[in-house]
């Protein structure tokens, strides 16, 4: 292991060859092993921090998609052999059928409802830090340990290291029981860090291709995928300001607002066009049409509030500086009590003295934090922002730490 990674940095305890012979028992960690690096270079460093390391394959997926294979053995197999490069056990779980309901299913029913979804945010939440994080437990684990990119800080989920990687985004939804039984090796290093780190120590898969599709699946994209389980409905796009057809789509539900690609669109019938690109601005699901305007100021793509839903706030951010003393203030009177670390009832509302909580937000993965005022299930932004599409995910911060987040409506 490179010295230069100073055991402050991994957030990982230090068990000696020494304290191990005084021990009943070393620190028993499962990890999760994708076959990529990042996971490799975690059950690395756990192997090399003392810890009694067991990795495991979670099996989510393995269905082929016309014309794309499912890389699931290939990932079985990388990580199997980091496993015997590192002399670690290593188990293969299957989830697939969990997966499927909790997951998959999920994600197809808030296409067929016009919403965008976050697959991975939701395999978080049910997969790996409940079930593999259950399972873990059960077989007496002190700890799970993922290759993500995200650190804990006083007990708090907090961002990573790196901000090009971190992966807090996703993970905003985990309980707070998980959160305590689980590390983040990596979380105080770099992408390049890790690569490096996976090199020198002679790991077959330090520069393993990340995966860019859908996650579950491999390189195939969500629309290809959706075409699978949802049936092709086509229908018009058309110009929203005059109401004019412009082509034709394969199903609204595909789009998203503020959707510019993929709409092979070149101008109306007869005009010239002025090289201007179309943006989806509104969706008739009911009459499945596509609406689209060259017009950026469009009131559909722009806004200045989301609302929304399915509200998770972090009991263990809530002592988070001012955070603290609005949420303490705003839940005084019964009528106002919120339970921590999981959802807010949709009834709930929040008086005035919440407005005065000011949070950092992020409105997808590697967007840059922008500043809001929260009231408990309303952001408001100080100058209006690109409209993101409903489904997807806002989560707060103050400061490092993540405070929790809620699904756009």
């Amino acid at each position: 292991m490179d010295s230069s990674i100073e055991t402050v940095r991994l957030g990982l305890a230090p068990w000696s060859a020494a304290e191990s012979e005084r021990s009943i028992s070393r620190p028993l960690v499962f990890v999760g092993m994708s076959g990529g690096v990042d996971s490799s270079v975690s059950a690395m460093l756990l192997k090399e921090h003392g810890y009694k390391v067991v990795g495991v394959y979670m099996k989510n997926w393995s269905r082929d998609l016309p014309g794309m294979k499912c890389p699931w053995a290939e990932d079985l197999a990388d990580a199997k052999r980091v496993a015997v490069k590192l002399g670690i056990d290593f188990e293969v779980w299957d989830f697939e059928e969990a997966y499927h309901e909790k997951v998959v299913e999920y994600m197809l029913d808030e296409f067929k409802k016009g919403n965008t979804p976050n697959p991975d945010i939701m395999c978080n939440q049910e997969i790996k830090f409940k079930l593999f994080y259950e399972k873990a437990m059960e077989r007496g684990a002190d700890f799970i340990a993922t290759g993500h990119y995200a650190r804990i800080i006083d007990g708090k989920l907090a961002r990573a290291v790196d901000e090009n990687k971190d992966q807090t985004y996703f993970l905003y939804r985990i309980s707070e029981d998980a959160l305590k039984h689980t590390l983040f090796p990596i979380g105080e290093m770099t992408k390049p860090e890790v690569k490096k780190l996976a090199e020198k120590n002679g790991l077959h898969n330090a520069y393993k291709k990340e995966s860019m599709g859908v996650c579950f699946v491999g390189e195939v994209g969500m629309k290809d995928f959706l075409k699978e389980y949802i049936d092709i409905k086509p229908g018009e796009i058309r110009e929203i300001e005059s109401e004019k057809v412009l082509g034709y789509h394969e199903g609204a539900i595909f789009y998203t607002i503020g959707q510019r690609h993929g709409l092979y669109l070149s101008g109306v019938a007869g005009e010239t066009n002025d090289g201007m690109p179309y943006y989806v601005v509104k969706k008739d699901l009911d009459k499945n049409i596509v609406y689209v305007s060259k017009n950026l100021n469009n009131e559909n793509i722009w806004t200045k509030e989301l609302v929304l839903k399915d509200v998770f706030i972090r009991g263990d951010a809530v002592h988070s500086r001012h955070f603290a003393t609005n949420w303490e203030r705003v839940n005084e009177e019964p009528r106002n009590a919120r339970p921590l670390g999981r959802e807010l009832p949709e009834a709930n509302g929040c008086d005035e003295a919440c407005r005065e909580w000011t949070v950092s937000t992020r409105l997808r993965h590697r967007a840059p934090l922008i500043q809001a005022k929260f009231d408990g299930k309303k952001l408001i932004f100080e100058s209006e922002i690109k409209r993101p599409a409903s489904g997807q995910s806002a989560v707060l911060y103050d400061g490092e730490v993540c405070l929790g987040g809620g699904i756009i409506a």
